[in-house]
């Protein structure tokens, strides 16, 4: 066969349905005043190809030119390789129209750059063999998939409620959507960023996983639906600290072990497909249709999760199947144990993909505690990607290590050749001592920061009272929330993961001088007053009733992000939001 003829022919079949019953016109809609009649089957290849050529002209020239308005100035008009195949005869270039328009209209097509290699690749091997089997011919035939990225367009929500449209390839994962928009916006790109699916209606929320189609995603979520932009320190925290993220009491072979495995065994069984790793407990079970709640004994395993209807017993007669893994996500309760009427405060649901807004197909389970809530759905995201989430984990760190080399500074001849110099004497000298030179270094910083203080307290109206400019330039700062209550900082901190030295600052509603540092430590959320104090006519800031002091809240979490001082640990993690 001929190569173009055999082209052709695959070609044309696969688009028959679409241009031979329905002629497509402006925006994929037909035109009701035309008047099509239905012509006889071809019988042949050629005769296909010879009544395919002159139909839907003024569809494809409409087309093309909207295709136009997406053609960067740069880019040349690319000759047809296949003129006799989708488009007109007339038509000396490839346009979007002579390919068939079934998407919905939140999806399009854009011209791919690999068309290209795909045209040399395929004219290079046309040349070399023109004889081709019928399995080439039909890769050959998917065309558009070469030619055309399929775009689709979402709708992303900050913490602070505004939305942002993005369009986005279809194969886009929820990591490569996080990296765009921490470059398009301007954030710190710490590897901590998430997507969120978020449930208003449901009031359930989950973090995507980071290899996860968003536009898969989306297309199983409602109207009311929507993702959110925010960060989670928790989502790969038990990587580095799996001990606080899986007690003894709940890991069925730490107690068979009397806990004696290490952290790293303990992560390879939940990681290897081919061990039967197992987590149990109590947990407050909903029953499916009603308010009432039961308390019963679970077993979380790779094939799912179980109850047991007599006590503790694990034998397989006495386990009945509460949820399946394979086509399920674990999502985390939002509403508030009202709405549920939950026993506790630490409710988690576990919500098939085929669910909605049906209320009563959700498996609504109930902890006794944070650290419980957070081993269970650990192990569910463990059980269900198992190996995957371990890549998602490396992938930064590998990115990070690569590009190392390209993001460390280079100094320069100039910057190599500048030594220490001591001017404390009528003439300068050269500090040859390496740890004379940094001393001199730490006390030029310190004097600094002295000079600066007094500069700040010289316009003060009085001294008793800090410079309007100390008093303020921590609202500046990101960890600063204002006037936020108890309630609304445990939400943030709960909201971005519950790690140790997670913290932010806010406003005291006791005390209007004070404020109140906002930190978690163990999984637990604690709360730390600062008190302004007075020496020699000045104000300062102090954790401990004075020991230790400051002049604004900068240099406080600077030294404490250091030192441990008073706290439980130092403050690693700041509880940030950002505007789209």
């Amino acid at each position: 066969l001929n190569l173009l003829d055999t082209t052709s022919f695959y070609l044309y079949t696969s688009c028959s349905v679409q241009t031979e019953s329905t002629p497509l016109l402006h925006n994929g809609q037909p035109h009701r005043s035309a008047t099509y009649q239905t012509q006889a089957q071809p019988t042949s290849p050629h005769q296909r190809l010879h009544r395919s050529q002159p139909m839907h002209i003024l569809a494809v020239r409409r087309l093309q030119e909207e295709e136009q308005q997406y053609r960067t100035s740069s880019l040349p008009a690319i000759p047809n390789p296949f003129p006799e195949l989708c488009s007109p005869a007339s038509s000396p270039t490839l346009s979007s129209g002579s390919l068939p328009q079934c998407q919905p209209s939140a999806v399009r097509k854009r011209l791919n750059d690999s068309f290209f290699y795909v045209y040399l690749r395929f004219g290079l091997k046309a040349k070399a063999n023109a004889r081709l089997t019928q399995k080439s011919v039909r890769h050959l035939c998917t065309i558009s998939d070469f030619f055309f990225y399929v775009f689709q367009i979402i709708k992303i929500f900050s913490e602070d409620g505004m939305g942002k449209v993005v369009e986005i390839p279809a194969d886009m994962m929820a990591r490569d959507l996080c990296q765009f928009l921490v470059y398009k916006n301007h954030c710190v790109d710490d590897n901590s960023w998430a997507l969120v699916e978020h449930h208003p209606a449901l009031g359930l929320e989950r973090c995507l996983e980071d290899h996860e189609l968003v536009v898969q995603v989306q297309a199983s979520m409602t109207s009311e639906s929507k993702f959110l932009f925010r960060k989670n320190y928790a989502k790969y925290e038990f990587f580095k600290n799996p001990l606080n993220f899986f007690p003894e009491q709940m890991v069925a072979w730490c107690q068979e072990t009397n806990g004696t495995i290490p952290p790293s065994q303990l992560l390879q069984n939940f990681l290897n497909s081919s061990s039967c790793p197992e987590i149990q407990g109590y947990l407050y079970v909903k029953e499916m249709g009603r308010k009432s709640w039961k308390k019963l004994y679970v077993f979380l395993r790779r094939s799912g999760l179980y109850f047991s209807t007599k006590g503790t017993s694990k034998e397989p007669r006495h386990l009945q199947l509460l949820a399946d893994l394979e086509d399920s996500n674990v999502f985390t309760v939002i509403t508030g144990r009202k709405l549920h009427n939950a026993p506790t405060d630490f409710e988690f649901c576990i919500k098939p993909n085929k669910v909605r807004n049906e209320v009563k197909e959700l498996r609504m389970l109930c902890a006794e505690d944070e650290q419980s809530r957070t081993c269970w759905m650990t192990a569910f995201r463990l059980f269900k990607y198992g190996i995957l989430l371990y890549q998602n984990y490396k992938i930064p760190q590998q990115r990070k290590t690569l590009l190392s080399h390209f993001s460390a500074p280079v100094r320069s001849v100039s910057e190599n050749s500048l030594v220490a110099m001591d001017f404390s004497g009528r003439i300068g000298r050269v500090i040859d001592n390496p740890v004379e030179a940094q001393s001199a270094a730490m006390e030029e910083g310190h004097a600094w920061r002295k000079r600066s203080h007094r500069m700040n307290i010289l316009g003060s109206p009085s001294p008793l009272h800090p410079s309007s400019l100390s008093g303020v330039i921590h609202r500046t700062q990101l960890w600063f929330h204002g006037r936020i209550s108890r309630e609304e900082s445990h939400k943030l901190i709960h909201q971005q993961g519950r790690v140790d030295g997670m913290f932010l600052l806010r406003d005291s509603q006791s005390n209007p001088k004070a404020f109140v540092l906002t930190m978690c430590h163990h999984q637990k959320i604690k709360h730390f007053q600062i008190l302004p104090c007075e020496e020699d006519g000045q104000m300062f800031l102090s954790l401990d009733d004075g020991a230790t002091k400051f002049t604004d809240l900068i240099q406080l979490v600077e030294f404490y992000t250091l030192n441990r001082g008073v706290l439980p640990c130092k403050l690693k993690h700041p509880c940030t939001t950002v505007a789209l």
